[in-house]
């Protein structure tokens, strides 16, 4: 992104090391904030559903309890992130995590009603959209060329992690105080910003005030950056596809699990293999493509990658047992977990500097939005027909997808031209004043006519 691109490392050069991620102080800043806060976030969603449930007694007000820290990106998200490019990032980032760790504070007080821990819940969940876009948008300041992928890399492997140790450490200390397991929460957040405070230097903003318009019309122009532009119109596809299948077999592991154990192993046990299947392959694709594969071989991975992905789920149709289908579930993570890195390191490239929040904010949305409506989709499917039926045909026609936005998918040419088209674009506006710019496409640069203010 940015400026930071400039001095990439050639394609023909060998991968970046974790060393050179982990060498720079304010990456390192922000990825042990981040990890505490996503730790802290799974911990508190395993904590509150226990919390409602011993109050009420009610397993659906309990679900309603997990389900709500998802809404603020289903109704705002695009919105809410489109505030983090108005603003200085590092205050962005700060200013959130204080006020989670004052309104999860408040959660864990055990005089709270039930309908206030709602609400409190949901306000502090609205801070998400904001500070992950803000953190989204300032990494490839801090990180050049192919450090930007592995480090992207990092990101999303801890991220399976701290869902994995999150809703473990949540689950246990729930089970014996869950407000003392909220506390912890806000603990979280409060060496979150302290981290990132003190760690990590303050840049202006990507949007001065004097070139804005409405926050309604700077959203828009986050869809607009992200759907008119061929390249990266693409890289949303293959990144909102692969997200389509790729939950299903976490969404469906209960019902799977309870049809195929056959007294081999109990119920849950096979559940928990297969849900954690998935992060787990993500966890060693992502590691194993961005740390041992060169920048070019993985562009070349690309295309197969996308149509592997869904393709190990397809034997599911012969209604394997629950050890195999860990396995095809971790093959579609391992595939999954080595495309997603490549292609954000290729999307923020491509994204001139002032719109990266933005994008953050209609590619995050658009993830979310995806799984739920794939696991409603499959869930309701599965009620008529068994779970390996459903998984196995669903996979296939994530193979036909895939397969055709692989064909789809831009030549190496078109994709150096949007990078450098965006890099031209960020030099030329200048980092404060991104919205004086007007969109070009990705097509070998071409202009698309807009006016200079419909920044995309």
């Amino acid at each position: 992104m940015e400026a930071t691109v400039s001095d990439a490392r050639s394609a023909q050069e060998g991968p970046a090391t974790f060393r050179d991620v982990f060498g720079q102080s304010e990456f390192r800043a922000i990825f042990a904030a981040n990890v505490l806060s996503w730790v802290g976030d799974y911990l508190a969603r395993a904590a509150v559903t226990v919390l409602v449930l011993r109050e009420t007694q009610s397993v659906a007000l309990s679900a309603a309890a997990f389900a709500v820290s998802y809404l603020p990106w289903l109704i705002g998200g695009p919105l809410l992130s489109a505030l983090a490019e108005r603003h200085h990032y590092r205050r962005v980032m700060v200013i959130c995590d204080v006020i989670r760790m004052a309104l999860m504070a408040f959660v864990a007080m055990p005089w709270m009603p039930t309908w206030s821990v709602f609400a409190l819940i949901f306000l502090a969940t609205l801070a998400n959209p904001p500070s992950q876009a803000a953190r989204s948008a300032l990494i490839p300041h801090i990180l050049t060329g192919d450090r930007l992928v592995v480090g992207l890399s990092a990101f999303n492997s801890a991220g399976q992690a701290a869902q994995v140790v999150g809703y473990l450490i949540g689950a246990t200390v729930a089970a014996l105080n869950p407000n003392t397991a909220l506390l912890v929460n806000a603990g979280t957040f409060a060496v979150s910003a302290a981290l990132v405070r003190f760690g990590v230097r303050e840049r202006p903003p990507a949007m001065t005030a004097v070139h804005r318009s409405h926050l309604l019309r700077e959203t828009a122009q986050g869809f607009q950056i992200v759907f008119e532009r061929p390249v990266l119109r693409a890289i949303a596809v293959l990144v909102f596809c692969a997200m389509l299948f790729s939950i299903v077999p976490e969404g469906l592991a209960a019902g799977w699990a309870a049809d195929g154990t056959d007294g081999a192993v109990d119920a849950g046990t096979a559940q928990a293999v297969i849900m954690a299947a998935v992060p787990a392959g993500y966890i060693l694709g992502g590691v194993v493509i961005s740390r041992f594969v060169a920048p070019a071989r993985r562009l070349a991975l690309i295309r197969p990658l996308m149509v592997l992905a869904p393709a190990t789920l397809v034997p599911a149709l012969l209604n394997p047992s629950p050890a195999v289908v860990a396995v095809l579930a971790a093959g579609c993570g391992f595939a999954v977990g080595g495309l997603i890195p490549v292609a954000n390191g290729l999307f923020v490239q491509a994204l001139p500097d002032g719109y990266r929040a933005r994008a953050f904010g209609v590619m995050a949305t658009g993830t979310q939005v995806i799984q739920g409506t794939a696991v409603l989709a499959t869930g309701a499917l599965a009620e008529r027909y068994s779970v390996p039926s459903v998984v196995g045909v669903w996979s296939a026609t994530g193979v036909l997808i895939m397969g055709a936005a692989a064909f789809a998918w831009p030549r190496p040419g078109e994709i150096d031209a949007a990078i450098e088209t965006a890099r031209a674009e960020s030099s030329a506006a200048g980092p404060a004043h991104p919205a004086t710019r007007a969109p070009a496409s990705g097509d070998q640069g071409h202009e698309q006519g807009r006016p200079r203010h419909a920044v995309t």
